[in-house]
């Protein structure tokens, strides 16, 4: 059953948390649970105007822009079953104060929607706190990955973040099994990754001369008979960076379904791992209004942990 939410055309100013943010997101944050494609369809039609012109979707917004807003119908929210969690995230909080939300993202949860999926963290946390004036990523981890995840609760935070980024201020390190015996304790490596896309529209990344640059310290830390497990610090931060180093240099990360061994993935799976074995762990930052030092860290989890033990059980008896 469809409800009319909106019972006339809105006229919205931007006020610094819209300042400039595309119109798509915008809208997406005024018009919650209403589908993307709607979004577009409005935006196409030239039903949503900024300063009474008609724009497309890669408009981006400045404080004062006027917006108007028709009348759009949603799907009517479904009651909450008595009980219920509160939020998909509960307990997935790592830190949180009035500029910053950090998150311990658990594993085959997209960070944003798109390609087929209809929510990812930030449509759910969205429609979670209906009163966030602003609330954006900071960065991208893949699905598959689980680990830090930081999101902004102001657009002066996330300025101040996107520019530690930038300018190499944010240390990330993520932990990773490898199919392999690792010998080097310290290994860096810088790789030139390029990005295509399959025929059926699926992103994918290559070493190739001509991509960007890309650079990771790796540590030994922990071997076993077949695997290792690997600590790897980022330098930057390239799409799929880590899965692509280690593929090339022939040692693919347990479990990774793009870039891994299919027949290694598919015993590994007997055995216990039905995911990729990659997580983002650590992450130091300053505070992006405060200054002051955070040292940001998500526990390995439970399934991840319950394998390590498995592998040097196994190495035990032999």
């Amino acid at each position: 059953m469809n409800d009319l939410s909106k019972a006339a055309v809105r006229l919205v100013t931007v006020d610094e948390s819209g300042e400039g943010q595309r119109i798509d997101n915008f809208l997406a944050r005024q018009l919650k649970g209403v589908p993307k494609s709607h979004l577009y369809r409005i935006l196409r039609s030239g039903e949503v105007r900024v300063n009474s012109k008609r724009v497309d979707a890669t408009c981006r917004l400045a404080i004062g822009d006027v917006v108007r807003i028709p009348p759009v119908r949603t799907a009517a929210a479904a009651p909450k079953p008595a009980g219920a969690a509160t939020s998909k995230f509960e307990g997935k909080v790592i830190f949180e104060d009035d500029a910053l939300l950090v998150l311990d993202k658990p594993v085959g949860v997209a960070v944003h929607g798109g390609s087929g999926i209809s929510h990812g963290v930030i449509e759910q946390l969205r429609l979670e706190r209906p009163q966030a004036k602003f609330l954006e990523l900071v960065h991208r981890l893949d699905r598959e990955t689980s680990g830090v995840l930081l999101l902004a609760k102001k657009r002066s935070a996330l300025v101040a973040l996107h520019e530690a980024i930038r300018s190499n201020y944010i240390e990330k390190r993520y932990l990773m099994l490898v199919c392999g015996v690792w010998k080097d304790k310290k290994r860096r490596v810088k790789l030139p990754l390029k990005k295509y896309t399959l025929a059926s529209g699926e992103r994918r990344v290559s070493v190739d001369d001509d991509g960007q640059l890309s650079e990771t310290v790796f540590h030994l830390r922990q071997s076993f008979d077949e695997f290792t497990l690997v600590e790897a610090e980022l330098i930057t931060g390239r799409t799929h960076q880590l899965r692509v180093q280690l593929s090339h240099l022939g040692f693919p990360i347990a479990g990774d379904d793009k870039y891994g061994d299919y027949t290694y993935n598919k015993e590994l799976a007997k055995h216990g791992l039905k995911r990729m074995f990659l997580h983002s762990a650590e992450t130091v930052i300053r505070h992006p209004v405060s200054g002051e030092p955070l040292h940001l860290r998500a526990p390995l989890p439970k399934e991840l942990t319950r394998f390590l033990k498995r592998l040097e059980e196994n190495a035990k008896t032999l």
